[in-house]
């Protein structure tokens, strides 16, 4: 005797026994602009990081080491920040007279004093990209993505163009990728007009830089990895590695409440929310 069991289930019954994750594309043939608000920015700019360095130790040769590491820019508070305990936007905020009451509250007790420690310096991480000879550890390829500290004026770009000078006097090959529309262009002889740029420096054909120009409606290229001779160079695909961390990091769930910043031209916007509205099936 055989018997047979058939399982129906309704749709709402699947729906709670699977749980599907869909992820959706960034619906921008290039650069998103969403991505630009500052709310996003740091996070946006160290996952490309991560990600891009991921996909090079992958992709090279194994004579190469990819490591990342940090650029700090260190702030000075003045006298009215440092009554507060200043860091991240989402740590706690802690004023400088808590350590007047504190002190108070337990001297003579027998207890300890508390106090708090109130910040004379922030501190900004920005990471980058060094690519390494593994035998001898020496730099031969440094890749940059720039931060609005690096493009506004002030100390931290100052900063930053002391290093890239460095770059460019050195046997460096050095990478510099500008995903944002916001702050003046890095000083480059012969720089068209562009929303976004990337420069590829070798240091073997100094001073001649290789450009990529941009606009916002422009895929992102693959660009080529300049490498130690006679090891030809590697890529790495500019427009796939930003749709690798848009997916990773969920931007497509979050970022489009808000809007570009700076705020996209008249006729950019259009095409923008345009874009936006095919994406959401509208």
């Amino acid at each position: 005797m055989q018997f047979s069991m058939e399982l129906a289930y309704n749709e709402e019954e699947v729906s709670r026994l699977v749980r599907v994750d869909i992820v959706m594309p960034s619906p921008f043939p290039g650069m998103d602009p969403y991505l630009e608000q500052p709310g996003f920015w740091h996070m946006f700019h160290d996952r490309l990081i991560v990600h891009a360095a991921d996909i090079l130790t992958e992709t090279l040769e194994p004579r190469y080491e990819v490591i990342f590491d940090d650029n700090i820019y260190l702030h000075e508070l003045s006298a009215e920040e440092r009554g507060y305990f200043v860091g991240r936007p989402d740590l706690g905020v802690v004023r400088a007279s808590a350590v007047k009451t504190s002190l108070i509250a337990t001297a003579g007790s027998g207890a300890p004093a508390y106090g708090y420690a109130i910040a004379a310096v922030d501190e900004l991480r920005e990471a980058f990209i060094e690519i390494r000879d593994r035998a001898g550890g020496g730099l031969v390829t440094a890749i940059e993505l720039l931060s609005p500290s690096n493009k506004y004026p002030g100390a931290d770009r100052d900063q930053y163009m002391v290093k890239r000078l460095r770059y460019f006097k050195s046997n460096t090959h050095f990478i510099e990728i500008d995903l944002l529309r916001g702050g003046p262009r890095m000083p480059l002889e012969g720089m068209p007009p562009c929303d976004y740029c990337v420069i590829v420096r070798r240091a073997d054909e100094h001073p001649r830089v290789g450009i990529w120009p941009l606009t916002l409606r422009d895929q992102l290229p693959t660009i080529p990895i300049p490498l130690r001779s006679p090891d030809s160079d590697g890529s790495l695909d500019l427009q796939s590695l930003l749709q690798r961390v848009y997916d990773a990091g969920r931007y497509g769930n979050k970022i489009y409440a808000g809007q570009p910043e700076p705020a996209l031209k008249a006729e950019d916007r259009a095409w923008a929310e345009s874009i936006l509205a095919q994406g959401r099936g509208k």
